[in-house]
This record gives C-alpha cells, structure tokens and sequence, in this order.
C-alpha cells in the first residue's frame, strides 16, 4: 500500500476529462467501471463500510499497482488489471486493499513514517558528523545507508499491516460466498519477487512487501474455508475478457492491438478489441463495420450502443450518434458516463429542443457525480446556448471548483451573483462558493500565489 501525497494533484489536473476518457491519468470509461463496482460493492459491504462512500478509480499505467488513500479513495492501475488471469485474483487485490481502508491502516501509517524517520536522521547525523571530522568518505557512506535504514523501518511495520489486510480479504471473500484463492494465486505467481532488488520490482510488490511468511499464512486461512474450491462465473470470466479488450484497444497502438487478437480469433473480447483498434486507428468505416457486427449479436449492450455512438460522434455525426447513445442510457439508466455521452451529443446537434433535454440529463448526472468538472462545463455551454448566462455563469465556478482553479471560480460566482435574483437556489449556492474559497486559508495562500506569479 502507497500513501501517494502527489495524487491531489494528480485528481485536480485529470478531473476535466470527457465521458470514456483515456488520456494519462484517471481513465473514466462507463464499461469497466461497471465491471469494478459489481466486484468491489460486495466486498466493501461486507467490510462494513457505506458503498457509496468509497471512491475507485482507474488510472491509466501499465505498471502493476493498486492502492488506497485518504478519503476511502482506491486506485487500481490498468496492468493490474491486464495482469489478472482470473477475476478472483482481481477481486483479491480489491479485497486486500479494502483491509487497509477498513482497518485504518492509513491513519497509523503516518506514526510508522515518524518512526521510519528518525533512525534515518539519526544515521544521516553520524554520517554528517564523520565528514566534519575528517571522514568524507566514511560520512558519505553512512549517510548513504540512511534511506535503507529508514525504510527498513517503515517495512517492518508495514508487513504486520499486509499481513492483517490478507487475513481481512480472505474474511471479506468468505462472507460474499467467494473463494480466497485468487489472491493466493497472485502471491505466488510472483513470489519470485520477494527475492528482486527494488529496481526490479513490480511497483505493486515495492509497496506491499511479500514474504514467504505470507503467503504460507494465507494459505492456511483460505484453504479451510468452505469457499475454497468457488470458481468464477462464466459471466465474471467473460466480464474480465471484455474489460482487458477495451483496455488493451484504447491504450496500446492499433498494431500491438492487431497482434494480440489476430483476425483468426473471432471470439467476442477480440473483435470488440479490434474494432477499437481500428477506431484508434482513424479507420471510421472498418470500425462501424465491426461495431454493427457486435451489435447484431448483442443489440441489447448498452456498452456496444455507446462504442457504435461514440465513434460517430467523433467523426463529425452527432445526429447519427444520438440513438445509440439514447439505447445505451435505456439499457443503463444510472450510468453517469452514458448520460454525458448522450449530452454531448445533444448539445452538439445545437437545436433547442435537444439543449433544453440536455440540461436535464445533466442534471441527473450532476446529482451523481457532483464533482464532475465536464458535467458542469458542457451544462455551462447548454445555458450560454440558451441564454440564460447567470446560470452559464454559476456552471462555470462549478466547474472551475471542482478542477481546483479557485480563481476562476471565484470570479465566476461573484459575477453570477450580481446576476442571479438573490435568495434563490442558485444564489445560494453562488453565494456559498466565494464564502468557503474566502474563508479557506489554504485555497487563500494559493490564490495569492496565483496572484503574485
């Protein structure tokens, strides 16, 4: 597990990213994050904590790596992903990294970290001392052995916590009717990692240190559940097959995609993965093509609709693209992303009446994701669309909020006060927005350095 300060930073930077964005950083994409949440929800339930309260996200690196923070937020890397044989493997990770949320790991991380640290001063003091004594060499030398020292410490408290949050898994596996194999298996796929120097770790293994000793414990806790032998369903089996095709057509070159699934595999994870391909690829009419296909098979995948939609959108046809993206919303009402996607499009086609049922689609999808920084700008376009530029206006310190940028949206609210009629809902909420950046020390600071830069 990584306590990652730089991921704030991180989420302010990739939070204005459209509906199905796969650019670097967080990847929102309404299919996959499905697929997580019907393995994950379980699973946090039976941890004890409010699904609702815990936040995935999808970041888009090859590297092999899953973790939690703050704010019951867990990321899981695409290669984690990629890297799983078997959902149970997944759903492992998952559970593991529930243990640390649900068993306050991150609260007590910060004490092992002060504890790391001052066996690392003390050996960078005595390497200081050396080298003023006459010692260059023997104080370099020392104060080189510091970091080791320091995260040998911090290690050695944070293998009792991976050790608690295996056990934690195998419970929470167990309580869903789910077999806590699957992350034994990726253990030991990987036990040779235990024995690596760090520089050629999986980044997954330098911050959730494995040991034999682990392993063999969770062996003897999951090997005597009733659960044990619980195969994945078809349908999860399928899920995963789905999910790694999309990733692999989005994020690899087109080519890379085309020698992975070759034209002689003709099941279904290996057209929809070419038809991306050839999406990514610009080559529109072989995409449609092979998207129409799945489509005649599965006209009822709400995730084939939205794929079909989204490509003519991008090429230009939003019209034409509207009633695959209005299939895809009935097929999944509660899908946030779907919802976006049909917006964009709508506002798009710019006639009246396609704005004006904009509006409240993204109404819906703001009621869900209230920080979703596009929602709110592509609301923004609709009001200004329609004239109403007090509410454009409000949208935009919205938006502008949500991205971090306190500024604009500072300056956007105060002007959607002065527009606004005072008492309503929206004044408030105008109102609101220069009260909290006002009295918000840290958001003053960062103004003011805004400022004077």
């Amino acid at each position: 597990m990584r306590l990652v300060g730089a991921l704030i930073t991180l989420l302010a930077l990739c939070l204005f990213t459209p509906a199905n964005s796969w650019a670097q950083g967080i990847v929102r994409d309404a299919e996959i994050e499905a697929a997580v949440r019907d393995w994950s929800d379980p699973i946090f339930a039976a941890a004890g904590l409010r699904v609702e309260d815990v936040h995935t996200h999808l970041l888009n690196d090859r590297s092999m790596n899953a973790f939690v923070t703050r704010g019951q937020n867990m990321f899981l890397h695409t290669g984690i992903i990629l890297n799983a044989k078997k959902p149970n493997e997944l759903k492992g990770v998952i559970a593991h990294e529930t243990g640390h949320m649900a068993d306050g790991h991150l609260s007590r991380q910060d004490d092992a970290i002060k504890k790391a640290m001052r066996p690392m001063i003390l050996t960078m003091g005595l390497g200081i001392l050396a080298a003023v004594a006459g010692a260059p060499d023997a104080g370099a030398a020392i104060m080189s052995k510091a970091q080791e020292v320091g995260m040998v410490t911090f290690f050695a408290h944070s293998r009792v916590q991976e050790a608690a949050a295996d056990q934690a898994a195998a419970k929470y596996m167990e309580a869903t009717g789910q077999s806590g194999r699957g992350l034994l298996t990726f253990f030991e796929r990987f036990r040779f990692q235990e024995v690596l120097s760090g520089a050629k770790r999986y980044p997954y293994f330098l911050n959730h240190p494995l040991s034999s000793e682990r392993i063999n414990a969770l062996q003897n806790r999951v090997s005597t559940s009733t659960y044990f032998a619980v195969a994945d369903s078809p349908e999860d089996l399928h899920k995963l097959e789905m999910v790694q095709a999309k990733i692999i057509g989005f994020l690899e070159p087109p080519q890379t995609t085309f020698n992975l699934y070759p034209k002689t595999n003709t099941s279904l994870p290996a057209r929809y993965a070419r038809a991306i391909a050839n999406h990514q690829a610009a080559s529109t009419k072989i995409a449609l093509e092979q998207i129409g296909d799945l489509l005649q098979e599965e006209p009822d995948n709400p995730y084939f609709n939205e794929l079909y939609g989204q490509v003519l959108f991008e090429s230009g046809r939003a019209e034409k693209a509207l009633p695959y993206h209005r299939r895809a919303v009935e097929l999944r009402p509660q899908s946030a992303l779907l919802r976006l996607n049909l917006s964009q499009a709508l506002i798009a086609t710019d006639t009246p009446e396609n704005i004006k049922i904009a509006v409240g689609h993204l109404k819906k999808v703001l009621v869900r994701e209230t920080g979703n920084s596009f929602a709110w700008y592509e609301l923004s376009v609709a009001y200004e669309r329609q004239g109403k530029m007090p509410q454009a206006k409000l949208a935009t310190a919205e938006q502008s909020y949500a991205m971090g940028d306190y500024f604009r949206a500072q300056s956007f609210a105060q002007r959607a006060l002065m527009d606004l009629p005072q008492g309503t809902p929206e004044w408030r909420r105008a109102n609101d927005i220069t009260l909290v950046i006002a009295a918000d020390p840290n958001i003053r600071r960062q103004m003011a350095q805004r400022r004077r830069r």
